[in-house]
């Protein structure tokens, strides 16, 4: 299906934020994420965040519901480590890290704007 639609391995997530500024200033000073554009009378930006042609999309709307539709899973070689520098930076995260063993470990947290975010370390073999 790939060639048939001619996919070129990017990607774009797109959320919503009430606060366009204050978005790209967590997403770039949390995630180290970096700001490609922004068009402000759209009230669009968009960041390159660590993965290679995945780029995430903000919106600014002005009562986001926090409930967007996927859930950006960022893979991490160690979570403890990832979860503990989020952590020391005040980012609330919804309960313990889960570990299937032998499989992966996930740790959820959220934006300000209450949009779930996901880290995940692989412990399969494969990797």
């Amino acid at each position: 299906m790939r060639a048939s639609l001619g996919f070129t391995g990017g990607l774009t997530c797109s959320m919503q934020c009430r606060d366009l500024d204050k978005a790209i200033d967590w997403y770039s000073s949390i995630l180290g994420f970096s700001l490609l554009y922004r068009i402000d009378d759209m009230g669009w930006c968009e960041l390159r965040t660590p993965v290679a042609c995945a780029n995430l999309g903000l919106s600014q709307v002005e009562s986001p519901d926090g409930k967007g539709g996927a859930t950006l899973t960022f893979g991490v070689n160690d979570i403890a480590k990832a979860r503990a520098e989020l952590e020391s930076k005040s980012v609330r995260f919804d309960g313990d890290t889960v570990t299937i063993p032998g499989m992966v470990s996930l740790a959820t947290f959220f934006d300000p704007d209450g949009n779930a975010l996901m880290l995940y370390q692989d412990l399969s073999e494969r990797n």
